[in-house]
């Protein structure tokens, strides 16, 4: 037995293929003439060449015409070592039949061996497996979306911890288990599992909730059952333990969900407005528009955070709510902001941003790996306001690489990024000149006064009006348009130092 982290919880890739879907299908008229054919394919590939081991991932349908093959004992010896799935032997144009060395090595090796009609190209066995396992990934998607909802339903329910235990067990086919610091049993659902599957599910629950530095999830097998627990939340913090038959990607993916609303509804030393604020944050995330959710909320001032980061895991995304002192708004690719309707929901992909919502008290600072953006404190009513600050915010921090940026208030300005507005000063005002550019400036400051934009410039009159012209013609602009005008200003406010021609 050995601890190893759980993989990351993603949006599960396709699954494999079984062989045995492959060769139902008539239209390939495949013949599997040795080995087991209920294997899964991942992948499929296609190689003449004598040694293929180099080239070969593992779990892939190797197709082959045997062009270069002189010793099909060997040949298989290979195939196995590279840890391919299957091979599928594509009779003519160099055999009539399959070599029957060839079945015997394979019967021996105990390597699935198809027989590719001359009728059927290799490309149309290559497009069966991808098409079966784009639907076999549709099947995958609909299940992790419905158990997202039958979770989030769960989390709304008056005893929802045991709600969500229950509604994770069953999606998983398996047990669910919460534990406490100290390993004792608060929660379970699900069928029973064998005792020492349910004592080496405690210890890896004690792996990841043993302190700071440890992991955040853990992994292992007992009794023929896969086995994982997960930190819900930071250190010293309970744990859910899942043990079932299989633990594929997209049961990661379900189990990543239940994470994430399980370390908002156990985390730790949450008063009674925290858990107001709790009851408000699950509406949002069961849909609720942000003004329903807000009569729930005290008047505030909150702050909106977004965040970018992490490892890309749910775990991580509920481990920075959780040093924070609250809870996940919204996370994952897709996620709504908090001012569209129907409002944001919590997803078990890999999370693209977090968003989180904190009193305005609150202190936020830097943590490690992520990027943070900071509204401005707003009322709960100005929800939708503060989550654009932040996601501004965001935007900044990413772009100046800065682990934290708060949003600045301070009018129209404030709300374009400080980098793409002196990139566009630059290409609106790069033909002037200093001089036509310091003209144009002192013009624009007074209201277009040829006399007082003279006098400012101690210049005469006549020579004002003709460089204003000259920039008019070299900017190809029409001066008099209070539009431009503003336009303008507000370049020469940004734009870059001094350039002569």
């Amino acid at each position: 037995m050995t601890t190893s982290p759980a993989p990351p919880a993603s949006t599960p890739p396709a699954p494999p293929v079984p062989l045995a879907a492959l060769l139902a299908r008539r239209d390939l008229g495949l013949r599997l003439l040795a080995g087991p054919g209920d294997v899964p394919l991942h992948w499929v590939h296609t190689s003449e060449m004598a040694d293929p081991y180099p080239y070969l991932l593992g779990g892939e349908l190797l197709m082959t015409a045997g062009v270069q093959l002189t010793d099909p004992a060997r040949y298989v010896e290979r195939v196995v070592e590279a840890g391919a799935a299957a091979l599928a032997f594509g009779v003519t144009p160099v055999y009539d039949t399959v070599p029957a060395e060839l079945v015997e090595a394979c019967a021996l090796r105990g390597l699935p061996l198809l027989e590719v009609p001359p009728r059927t190209p290799f490309t149309a066995v290559a497009r069966a497996v991808w098409r079966l396992m784009a639907e076999a990934r549709l099947h995958e998607l609909r299940r992790v979306t419905e158990a997202q909802q039958s979770l989030a339903t769960a989390a709304a329910r008056p005893s929802p911890v045991p709600a969500v235990l229950g509604a994770l067990a069953a999606r998983l086919g398996g047990r669910a288990v919460l534990f406490e610091t100290d390993g004792v049993v608060t929660a379970a659902a699900g069928r029973e599992v064998p005792a020492e599957a349910a004592g080496r599910l405690a210890e890896l629950a004690g792996v990841v909730s043993g302190g700071p530095g440890g992991p955040a999830s853990a992994s292992g097998e007992e009794e023929g059952l896969r086995l994982a627990a997960y930190a819900l939340g930071g250190r010293d913090s309970p744990a859910l333990g899942v043990a079932t038959e299989r633990l594929g990607p997209g049961d990661h993916t379900i189990t990543g969900v239940a994470v994430v609303l399980l370390s908002l509804l156990t985390a730790p030393h949450r008063g009674a407005d925290a858990a107001v604020r709790d009851g408000a944050l699950v509406r949002l995330l069961l849909g609720a528009s942000p003004a329903e959710a807000a009569t729930a909320l005290d008047p505030g001032p909150w702050t909106v955070v977004h965040a970018r980061g992490g490892d890309g895991t749910p775990f991580a995304a509920a481990d920075l709510a959780a040093s924070l002192g609250t809870a996940l708004v919204a996370s994952g690719t897709g996620a709504e902001a908090l001012g569209e309707a129907g409002a944001a929901r919590v997803s078990g992909a890999a999370p693209a941003s977090v968003r989180l919502l904190l009193p305005a008290s609150s202190p936020v600072t830097a943590r490690p790996g992520w990027f943070l953006g900071v509204s401005a404190p707003a009322g709960a009513g100005d929800l939708p306001a503060a989550d654009r600050q932040a996601a501004r915010a965001l935007r900044r921090a990413e772009a100046t690489r800065r682990p934290l940026v708060r949003h600045r208030p301070g009018g129209l300005a404030s709300l374009v990024d400080p980098d793409e507005a002196a990139a566009h000063a630059r290409t609106l005002l790069a033909p002037l000149n200093e001089p036509l550019r310091e003209t144009l400036r002192a013009w624009l400051s007074l209201h277009g006064n040829w006399d007082r934009t003279a006098v400012a410039l101690d210049v005469h009159r006549n020579t004002v009006r003709q460089r204003i012209t000259r920039c008019a013609t070299l900017l190809d602009r029409d001066l008099d348009d209070p539009d431009v005008r503003t336009e303008l200003w507000f370049a020469l406010g940004r734009g870059p130092g001094p350039v002569d021609q």
